[in-house]
Parts: structure tokens; sequence; C-alpha cells
């Protein structure tokens, strides 16, 4: 995976070539990577990039723009928190309009399952969505509501008979809703009234139910950003039953716990929330072991306003951190524990790839496959700093930290987006679609 065990190689329309070693033919841009460290592009696989209607959140040309400073060059946008969300085709056509011209890096885009429309879940798949999203709790979207086990045992059926996967946000309706009233009610509304109200249980009896109706329904299961070691155990155990299940983690849950939310408050707020560091170390565990498909950054920002207020409830939940997802890993998981470099370049890119059937040529490095890599600097050790942030507003947990890997050129199907700090290239994403299931 290193530059020089690679040795050379070319890229000719836009795809990698094998150079023999020392051949050095007529180019029309060499590139020395000497010292440098070489992955494929990273594919992020949950984004909120809030595009059409909502990109004064963030947008398709900024929320890119963070992604390939990070390594980034592909991303699958999440049907909510855009105006209108993505349950059906026109929702859809709408979405890729917005796109076109405007994202930087390739996209794919998730369709919705919600209540009402099991009957549009065709139209999004001939349109290329790359799989259905549900949430088993409230989304914090009015125009995108909860499923019920109903809902989401039909939309299992329908989407298996596709040939699509569902992912899940995997919370207790009930138990959370219970919780967030009882705190309201006494008037809790502090950030650890906010941790408390939705507690590992909470995901692991989402976890479970997701997997029995899986199970009913035959349907390819994803569990995004599982928060805990104890729900990867429940979806192991899953696997060894037969079930098609995968799951992903995010980049906080490995690298900030419970405390940074109490000391950060809004910047750090997602759901499921943060954990207390003995959860975190248990999850770290099943990461090395190999148990956490991917990782996905679960990108979700909000304007400045909604970041603030007493009632730490009412504050948007969200972490944006599109933009250090590869330097968090590099530190936390290479540096420091020992990961190796292959299995966080999988765990960005190829177990993606193969999981969605994305077409052969995304997130790998052999000759014939798309010219999508970053080069890592693997030396250099940074702070992350506001100022360096290309998200729209910038409200980054990791501002302060100090990261080990610094990301000096990105690469799309051979063309440069990101060199030594700049975004150095126009708009040239493309829709990316699974291939049909044979």
């Amino acid at each position: 995976m290193s530059s020089d065990a690679l040795q050379d190689f070319g890229v000719a329309d836009g795809r990698l070539v094998e150079l023999k070693p020392g051949a050095h033919p007529e180019a029309a841009e060499s590139l020395d990577a000497t010292g440098l460290q070489l992955f494929p592009g990273i594919i992020d696989a949950h984004v909120h990039f809030n595009d059409p209607g909502r990109a004064h959140w963030e947008g398709f040309e900024t929320g890119s723009r963070a992604l390939a400073a990070g390594g980034g060059t592909l991303f699958f946008d999440m049907p909510l928190n855009a105006d209108p969300p993505t349950p059906d085709g026109p929702s859809f056509d709408r979405k890729l309009a917005a796109a076109q011209g405007t994202a930087l890096t390739d996209f794919a885009f998730w369709g919705g399952l919600v209540p009402r429309n099991l009957d549009r879940l065709e139209e999004l798949r001939d349109r290329g969505v790359i799989g259905f999203k549900a949430f088993m709790s409230a989304s914090g979207i009015d125009d995108f509501p909860c499923v019920d086990d109903r809902t989401l045992r039909e939309g299992m059926k329908r989407a298996a008979a596709l040939a699509l996967s569902v992912a899940v946000h995997a919370e207790s309706e009930v138990l959370t809703r219970r919780r967030t009233e009882e705190c309201l009610a006494q008037g809790h509304t502090s950030r650890r009234d906010y941790l408390d109200s939705r507690p590992v249980a909470a995901e692991l009896d989402a976890i479970r139910c997701a997997l029995d109706l899986a199970g009913e329904t035959r349907c390819a299961l994803h569990v995004v950003h599982v928060s805990s070691g104890e729900g990867v155990a429940l979806i192991e155990e899953a696997r060894l039953r037969g079930i098609d299940v995968s799951c992903e983690t995010c980049p906080h849950y490995l690298t900030l716990i419970e405390e940074d939310m109490l000391r950060l408050g809004a910047p750090a707020k997602c759901a499921p929330p943060l954990r207390p560091a003995s959860v975190q170390a248990e999850l770290w565990q099943k990461f090395k072991e190999g148990a956490v498909d991917w990782i996905g950054s679960d990108h979700s920002p909000s304007p400045p306003e909604m970041k603030t207020g007493a009632n730490f409830f009412s504050v948007w939940g969200g972490i944006a951190g599109v933009q250090h997802t590869l330097p968090l890993l590099l530190t936390e998981g290479h540096f420091r524990r020992g990961l190796p470099l292959e299995q966080i370049a999988r765990c960005l890119s190829s177990a993606v790839a193969d999981r969605f059937r994305l077409p052969a040529g995304k997130g790998t490095l052999v000759p014939g496959a798309d010219a999508d890599f970053s080069l890592v600097d693997l030396r250099d050790e940074f702070v992350v700093e506001r100022d360096e942030l290309l998200d729209r507003h910038r409200l980054s947990p990791y501002v302060g930290r100090r990261l080990r890997g610094r990301v000096v050129r990105t690469v799309l199907r051979g063309r440069t987006l990101f060199l030594d700090g700049k975004i150095v290239s126009k708009p040239i994403g493309r829709l990316v679609r699974p291939r049909p299931n044979k």
C-alpha cells in the first residue's frame, strides 16, 4: 500500500496503469511521492450535506471540499436533512441536479425508508440509490419520520426483492422518548441529562429488533454509527446465525468520550451520544479484531445558531468531522494502538466498495481501477486549526487536537483535487451507482 512498495505507477484516462520497474514514459505530469504513504481514496458512506434546500447547513460544494481535504474521493449522502428529503424518484432527481457541477468529489445517494413511501422504493432503485435508510427513533427532522416495526419489516422485504440493503439508525424510540419526556417534565435539560436519556441499552434494543427483522426478511442490513462494543458483539453473533449484516462506527466514538461532550458542548453532541471511556475501550477492541466493517464520518453540521441554547435537548445534534477521519484513525489507531495501515485503508475504502457493489474501479489500488487516491505524510504532526477547516461553519470538536498524518494530495480519476492545503480543481464529481446484483 505504500508508494515505495508499489514502485512506479501511472495514470491514463483516469485509471491506474502498471509501469515496469524503472520505466518512466513521457507524461503530461510526473509526481514524486517519495516518503509519502499512498491510500485509496476514502469512501465516506455516511454524510449529511443537506442539499438541496438546506445548503446553508453545509451543501455539496463545501462538504465535498472538506472531504477531499481529508483524502476523500466519494461520499454517500443520507436522505434526510435536505429539503425535501429523498423518499421518491422526483426528490432524487432534485438532489442529483444539485450535486452535478457542484460536488468536487464523486457521490452516491441513500434513499429514504419512511412511513408511506413503501411503493416508491423501486423508483429510487431504478435511479441508482445505494440503499435505503430508516430511523428507528425520531430523526430530529419532521419531514423524515421514524419507522415502526411493521414499516421496517415491509421495507426490508421490498429492499430484499430489489437487491438493496437497509441501513438503520438503531436507537429504541420507546426508550429514548420516555427518558427524554421524563427529563423535560422535571426540567432536567443539561448536557448530562441528554447523555443519560440515550443509554447503550437503547442502542442494543434497536439492534436486536433490526437483526430479527433482517433474519425474517432475508434483507441485507447495515447498522450505522454503532457506539458500543456490545452493539458490535450482537452483530457478530447474528452473522454466525447467517444474517447478512454489516456495521460502521464513527471517528468520534473512537476518539471522544462523554467527558468531551460535557466539556465542549454542542460541537460534540450526537446521537447515539458519546460514551464513557470503558465503553469506548470495548469498541476499540472490536474494531481491532476486524468486527467493525468500516468507518463513516456521520458529518452532520448546522448553522451556529442551532448549536446554542440553555435546553441541551433542543440543540442540534451532529458532529462535523469529515475532514479528519483519516488523520484521526492514523493518530489513534495506527500510531497509538498499532493498527496496520492496510486495515485502516480497508475500513475507509474497499470494505464500503465491496458491500455496496460499487463499480470495479472504486475503492482499490490495482491496475485498471479509477485513479482515486491520497498521499499522506505520516511524519507530519499538526494541530487542527479552525481556519484550516473547509466545511461551511467550521464547528469541529477536533479544533486544538494534535494529529499525525497530514493529507498532502487527493486525486480523483487522475485529477488532483487538493494539494498542500488548497483545493486546486473545479467540481468534477459524478454519480456512482451500484452494479446490478447477479
